[in-house]
């Protein structure tokens, strides 16, 4: 059995469609945080999304029951969790977002990053 890589691009012949959104109603504190979402791979029954994101400067709030890998390619963001943890990630930081995290997400300065989450698991059919 072959399995073929994936190359990430957001540009080109094989790159997906540009999923083009926003905040999550009633989530955004400041600024426009439009986001734009190259999702290049899902897998494992729909749980696993590998892809790049792209978002423009803004404030919103969230909370994840998801885990979530980032990369960043551009930008700076700053994490601020509800607890008081505050965390400021720039272009080449790699950082872990755990299920159950609440804070806020800030986009200082555009960014663009690559991304792999795993949704948590349903309940059995």
């Amino acid at each position: 059995m072959s399995a073929n890589i994936i190359v990430l691009k957001t540009k080109g012949k094989t790159a997906p469609a540009v999923e083009v959104g926003g905040p999550a109603p009633g989530s955004l504190l400041s600024g426009q945080y439009k986001t734009s979402t190259w999702n290049h791979f899902t897998g494992e029954d729909g749980r696993l999304l590998c892809g790049i994101w792209e978002c423009s400067k803004g404030k919103v709030s969230f909370e994840t029951t998801e885990w979530e890998y980032c990369y960043l390619i551009a930008g700076e963001v700053i994490l601020k969790s509800e607890d008081g943890g505050k965390w400021k990630l720039k272009k080449g930081d790699g950082f872990i977002i755990p299920a159950g995290f609440k804070g806020t997400w800030e986009t200082v300065k555009k960014v663009k990053k690559h991304y792999v989450i795993l949704l948590p698991k349903t309940a059995a059919k």
